[in-house]
């Protein structure tokens, strides 16, 4: 599972990377290629909490693949098209595919783990996604920049039909949900906590995301990286993502808004001297590193919250959380965009994310003084 979350989690990230090819290509500006990661975050909105509905009672093996091979398509869409238009739905196809699958994915994990492993065995997931920023994206930014911007996705497209393949002959059939039922879905979904744990993750990866979807610009317009060297800031990020998501899974079980809000805040702080200062290459690749790693570290932990109020197993709230990581994402690159096009320019992006990040703080202080104030009741 966790290989396949790589495939999935250099496909959302790997347009990041690509975006002065791609603009170029496509015609279009590069706030406007920024399209791409918003439509793909869209996609992977609706598909995630609806699929997981649509295939709540059918067989998880027949849903896998299913997604995989959706996934392809949408890639090979991407890799054909001469304009934003037919680009924009080969993204919006490959997401629904991603989105299908991390809804069934989860729910195939935690049950396989039990209760006691189920944040553990999320861990792998989201794993599998951050090494996809180390490994992945890198690699694929700089097989774009080799021989042409089409070259990941067809590379993608390839894996994700591979994968099928050796879920068809490893995976044993199944019979599908049949002890989920919709009712049982949707009550999990009545606790305040949950939807202020959404907001959170919706704000913090705002946050990031509208600073590090247009990296590319930011460090080669900006700071005056050489575009070769793009692709090893981004291994950088990846590196930093992959320290911090470690850090916060070892933390976050016993200090949840012990780690969550310290995160947050360092995140704030990283954009606003990404925002003041990102004018020196070796300065601007340190800050986004640390992005990374202050960025990452709150994902294991935000997962881990949603599984500890919704209760383990349970798919549609699962979905939601990927479809908040999504909305964070669609935000944060909408108004980046935005902010990249307005008198701001290249400073828009981090100071929207330092933003969205110091909102985010408002949800977590509410979690932390609920779960403080549930503790006090608890002892006495």
């Amino acid at each position: 599972m966790g290989a396949i979350t790589f495939i999935m989690g250099t496909s959302e990230m790997i347009v990041t990377g690509l975006l002065p090819q791609l603009s170029g290509a496509l015609g279009v500006s590069v706030s406007s290629a920024g399209m791409l990661i918003t439509v793909f975050a869209v996609g992977m909105m609706i598909g995630a909490p609806v699929m997981s509905l649509a295939t709540l009672r059918l067989p998880r093996r027949n849903a896998l693949i299913a997604a995989l091979l959706v996934f392809a398509a949408g890639h090979v869409v991407g890799a054909l098209s001469s304009g934003l238009g037919l680009a924009m739905v080969g993204r919006f196809a490959a997401a629904l595919g991603n989105g299908t699958f991390w809804a069934v994915g989860a729910v195939i994990a935690t049950a396989a783990a039990g209760p006691a492993a189920s944040t553990r065995a999320m861990g792998v997931m989201v794993g599998g996604t951050t090494l996809a920023n180390v490994v992945g994206v890198p690699l694929g930014t700089a097989a774009g920049q080799l021989s042409g911007w089409q070259t990941p996705f067809w590379m993608l497209a390839a894996l994700a039909v591979v994968a099928a393949a050796v879920i068809v002959r490893q995976v044993p059939a199944d019979r599908g949900g049949a002890d989920s039922t919709l009712r049982a879905e949707t009550t999990s979904l009545k606790h305040p906590r949950l939807w202020l744990v959404y907001l959170a993750i919706a704000l913090i990866q705002g946050g990031v995301m509208a600073a590090y979807s247009y990296v590319a610009p930011l460090l080669t317009d900006r700071a005056g990286l050489a575009e070769a060297a793009v692709p090893l800031a981004m291994l950088g990020f990846g590196a930093g993502a992959l320290a911090g998501t470690t850090l916060g899974g070892r933390r976050g079980d016993s200090k949840p808004y012990g780690t969550l809000i310290p995160a947050t805040s360092a995140t704030a702080a990283i954009l606003a001297a990404i925002t003041l200062w990102a004018t020196n290459s070796v300065l601007a690749v340190v800050l986004v590193v640390l992005l990374g790693a202050a960025g990452f570290a709150t994902n294991p932990v935000v997962v881990g919250e949603v599984v500890r109020v919704a209760g383990a197993g349970r798919a549609l709230p699962m979905a939601l959380a990927t479809s908040a990581f999504q909305v964070g994402i669609a935000l944060g690159s909408w108004l980046g965009g935005a902010a990249l096009t307005s008198a701001l320019s290249l400073q828009g992006p981090p100071l929207t994310g330092m933003v969205l990040a110091l909102l985010a703080l408002v949800p977590l202080g509410l979690l932390a003084a609920s779960r403080r104030r549930a503790g006090t009741v608890t002892q006495s």
